[in-house]
Parts: C-alpha cells; sequence; structure tokens
C-alpha cells in the first residue's frame, strides 16, 4: 500500500516520487521500490507505532491520517513530524530536510534515537509525538466520512448489533423495562 495523491501530501510525495527508483527484487526492494531509508530505522519506525501500517512510498516508509502523510522515516537517521509548530521539550532535533523542512512547511526533523534520554523515556516521547503528527495529519483532512485512523465513520443513529433493534418502555413513555 502507498500514500493516496492527496492535496495535502504534494510537496512529499513530489520529493519521493523524484528519488524513487523502481525496483522488484534485491536486498534493497521495498515494496516494488529501492529502499531510501536505512532498514534500522524501518523498523524504528515500525517499534514506535506498532499498531499503525506503514506506507512504502517509493521506497520510504510513511505514516499516514486520514491518506495524509504525517510521519516518514528520512534516510538513515531522521524521522519528519508533521506538526502544528515545532516539537518542544527534551526531543534532539535532527539536520533539517529541504524543502519539507523549510519555515512555514509544517515539517520538523528529530532523531529516531534520543541519546540524551534513557531508552524507555526516548521511545515513549518519541512515540507520543508520532501520535501527535498523526493527529495532526488528520484534521488537515476534509474528509468526515472516515476518522483519523482512516476507517469508515458510522453515521449518528445508524447502530448495528442487537441493541439497535430493542426498544423499551421508556421508549414508549414508560419507565424503562425492556420489553
Amino acid at each position: 500500500m502507498t500514500l493516496p495523491e492527496l492535496p495535502q501530501s504534494r510537496a512529499l510525495l513530489d520529493l519521493l516520487r523524484q528519488q524513487g527508483v523502481p525496483q522488484e527484487r534485491g536486498a534493497y526492494a521495498y515494496e516494488g521500490w529501492e529502499l531510501h531509508t536505512h532498514p534500522d530505522l524501518v523498523e524504528r519506525l515500525e517499534d514506535l507505532a506498532p499498531q499503525w501500517p506503514v506506507l512504502a512510498t517509493f521506497g520510504v516508509p510513511v505514516l499516514a491520517a486520514k491518506g495524509i502523510a504525517a510521519v516518514v522515516a528520512w534516510g538513515t537517521g531522521i524521522l519528519l513530524v508533521r506538526l502544528p509548530e515545532a516539537p518542544t521539550g527534551p526531543l534532539d532535533l535532527a539536520e533539517p530536510c529541504p524543502p519539507l523542512t523549510d519555515p512555514g512547511q509544517g515539517w520538523y526533523s528529530v532523531h529516531p534515537w534520543q541519546s540524551e534520554l534513557h531508552s524507555a523515556e526516548s521511545k515513549a516521547r518519541l512515540s507520543l509525538l508520532i501520535r501527535h503528527a498523526l493527529s495532526h495529519a488528520a484534521t488537515l483532512s476534509e474528509d468526515d466520512s472516515i476518522n483519523w485512523q482512516g476507517r469508515p465513520v458510522q453515521a449518528p443513529g445508524a447502530r448495528k448489533g442487537k441493541a439497535a433493534g430493542r426498544r423499551t418502555s421508556r421508549d414508549q413513555g414508560g419507565r424503562g423495562r425492556r420489553r
């Protein structure tokens, strides 16, 4: 699966498309493309967001919310995160990745292994940062038919299951006994 072609991800997709090299087989093949991210970084991204699907996009692992890019594992040691403002706290920022990290673009570079923090604290802070980026990316979507994880949203009043068809006497003006 790859990142969908949405306007909110256009700058990233254009950049990844330019560097993408089709490759079906070999040690560095990644979902039909040459891998442009160190395998250790791919593993780290999967470890930081274990229940989130990684989208192999032109040879680069990407996390997205509502189909909009939120986190990118870049090169050998950079996580790009999409946020409304620069990350704060004791997070070690990485080298910028122009043009994505240019001012006003909403992308920030962080080290995927925070050497100044204990391993567990590093993982916790980065996992939280990734969840924040995913949540922020979802707010950039205009599609209200899916939730931030890309699952269909159930319309109000469209409940399914056994309880949906049951009516109580309260529904009929009584005191709440089930019929």
